[in-house]
């Protein structure tokens, strides 16, 4: 039986302890009028469902993490009585080819027959596991919800422990992504302390120049092995103030005239309409920005004697500020319909016209909204791949001409880490460098708009 079909097995046994319970403490607040139940008959069945539910899926979940490591090393015994003493790396392969026979994958032209013997040994463990874990499951539960059936009273406290169950499950949940938060940052900074100790820090920070060709041999010519990445990072800034000066003006213009002057049926129109800007995949930017955006500003800039390479920053910025208008817009007209008619009412009281009143009322008001919807739109700018790709290139030119090619920090990680790579060289080890110069980059932005947003908070509340 495939882990799939018993969670769905054991969801509709849930779903029927769910109802029972439910049933049984309706029965029990029926019996007389001097019966009354603690908790509303739904929390009742919702317990009844936890602890049908809660012991059969632990009892798949801790069977599934146990059951592979010990039935290869059961499958593997009789090879390894057989072939002798081997070294880890040997029974390693050996394991590894185990592994592909089960998975019906071959090895080659001649299997050895120990191993096709241990695959078949496996297989048929495996066939035996599945129903040992269908039965303990389905036990599980169907003892979990038979000794909470026979608990159901008036005093028991559903709602408390559906309540406490649920508390438990948001914990977990808070838990887990905060572990994988921290899991994500020390694997980036492991990688980087390795590159830094191969690289000077200051060297990478603050060093002009970027060209990551390590030299294989001394004779070895254009391998500069040059980790500068000042020039990386300009370019990744020069983009993405290219993009927010498009993205910011249009986005939060058309918010507010979508919530403060748009009438119902426009609105209903128009915001779905412009929604739709943020479906389009980034490589169908990347598309636009290379045919027709980037040949268009090339053309332009030949009409007024300008040099613009095939390749230029200012394409790239364009059109990412064309992709994440959405998310300001959509965000920032959120947030200002969110803010209460009240203050509106007392700004006309007072004579206000609508003008002022959107200028110095709700803007105010919804200014922390405004300012996650801005920020939001900056890490998607920052991190942006495919139309930096397409539209500005892969040279690392250290310039704040917008005609020119630039290349920004995500092209560069992209770059460095496509195809075979060794993790002891510093050129793939750079990539983890540049992650976390961006994640550190994020991290300042997040830090600044929280300042801004609570310095103004006090001085309008």
């Amino acid at each position: 039986m495939s882990p799939l079909l018993l969670i769905t097995i054991v969801f509709l046994l849930s779903s029927l302890a769910f109802w029972l319970g439910k049933r049984r403490a309706l029965v029990l607040a029926g019996r007389g009028s001097g019966v009354r139940m603690h908790s509303r008959p739904g929390y009742y069945g919702l317990l009844t469902g936890l602890w049908c539910g809660l012991p059969a899926l632990l009892v798949i979940v801790a069977w599934q993490l146990l059951a592979e490591p010990l039935l290869t090393r059961l499958a593997m015994d009789s090879v390894v009585a057989a072939k002798g003493s081997l070294s880890p790396e040997q029974l390693g392969l050996l394991t590894n080819d185990l592994r592909n026979l089960v998975a019906g994958r071959p090895l080659g032209l001649a299997v050895d027959p120990l191993l096709q013997a241990a695959a078949d040994r496996y297989l048929g463990m495996e066939r035996i596991s599945d129903l040992a874990l269908a039965a303990t499951a389905l036990a599980a539960g169907l003892i979990g919800a038979s000794v909470l059936h026979g608990r159901i009273r008036p005093g028991l406290r559903a709602r408390n422990q559906v309540e406490l169950a649920i508390e438990i499950a948001l914990i977990l949940c808070s838990i887990l992504a905060v572990f994988i938060t921290i899991g994500i940052v020390l694997s980036v900074l492991f990688e980087s302390i390795r590159f830094f100790q191969q690289v000077p820090f200051t060297d990478f920070l603050f060093g002009l120049k970027w060209s990551p060709q390590m030299a294989i041999r001394a004779d070895q010519a254009g391998s500069s092995g040059s980790f500068g990445a000042v020039p990386v990072l300009a370019g990744t800034f020069l983009i993405s103030a290219i993009a927010m000066a498009i993205a910011v003006p249009l986005g939060l213009m058309s918010a507010i005239y979508l919530s403060e002057y748009a009438g119902p049926k426009f609105r209903a129109t128009v915001k779905p309409l412009l929604e739709i800007l943020a479906g389009v995949p980034t490589v169908v930017y990347g598309f636009f920005a290379a045919l027709v955006v980037a040949p268009l500003i090339r053309d332009l800039g030949g009409v007024f004697g300008l040099s613009v390479a095939s390749e230029s920053a200012l394409a790239a910025g364009l059109v990412m500020g064309i992709m994440i208008i959405p998310f300001v817009s959509s965000l920032s007209d959120d947030v200002i319909n969110a803010v209460p008619q009240s203050l509106r009412d007392g700004s006309y009281g007072l004579g206000a016209t609508k003008s002022e009143t959107i200028k110095l009322v709700v803007l105010p008001a919804a200014l922390p909204g405004i300012v996650g919807s801005i920020l939001l739109a900056v890490s998607r700018a920052i991190g942006e791949t495919m139309i930096v790709v397409m539209a500005a290139g892969l040279a690392a030119n250290l310039t704040l001409n917008p005609l020119q090619a630039v290349t920004t920090v995500t092209v560069q990680i992209v770059t460095l880490l496509v195809g075979d790579q060794e993790f002891d060289s510093p050129k793939t080890l750079a990539a983890f460098a540049l992650g976390m110069l961006l994640f550190v980059v994020t991290l300042a932005l997040n830090v600044i708009a929280l300042y801004v947003v609570r310095t103004y908070r006090e001085e309008y509340e």
